[in-house]
């Protein structure tokens, strides 16, 4: 794997000179790397991981599991421009299942607001045959990052169980 992909998706706020000093290039040389890899798509943002279980108020994540007829001309990728338009949709992944076909991360204020969305949009869409919404109710571990701070968490987490 590429080092300087790697080291970017762990940490994302390293400078150009951390990045420059780790990889023993010189900081313009990592520069253009990075232009380079913007321009060609591979790098296609940057994000801060966030523990939302911490955050008051943070709302809800499900797991949609959609199963699609494909279409003949463009497959699944038709179906899965329309389920990642919606604003509350997170990601959206082809799945190699025997059940289901696509994969959506979604984002909602309540169970409610997430039940509505997948009755009232998503299962309506024309080649949606199924799905299976699962919520997501603790972060456990998220782009590689552990979300438990200490054994204190834990601890606390298990007595609210």
């Amino acid at each position: 794997m590429n080092k300087l992909l790697e080291l970017l998706s762990r940490n994302a706020e390293f400078t150009t000179a951390q990045l420059a000093t780790m990889l023993g290039q010189s900081e313009d040389e990592v520069k253009k790397q990075i232009a380079d890899y913007k321009e060609q798509g591979i790098i296609k943002g940057s994000t801060t991981l966030i523990n939302w279980d911490k955050v008051p108020e943070a709302g809800v994540m499900a797991l949609i599991e959609l199963k699609v007829t494909p279409k003949a001309e463009t497959g699944f990728d038709d179906i899965a421009r329309i389920v990642m338009s919606y604003d509350n949709v997170e990601s959206v992944y082809l799945a190699a299942s025997s059940r289901y076909d696509l994969i959506a991360m979604v984002k909602g204020s309540t169970i409610q607001e997430i039940a509505e969305f997948v009755s009232k949009r998503l299962s309506t869409l024309d080649n949606v045959i199924g799905t299976a919404t699962s919520f997501v109710l603790t972060h456990y571990k998220s782009g590689g990052v552990s979300f438990y701070d200490s054994d204190e968490d834990r601890e606390q987490r298990s007595m609210i169980l």
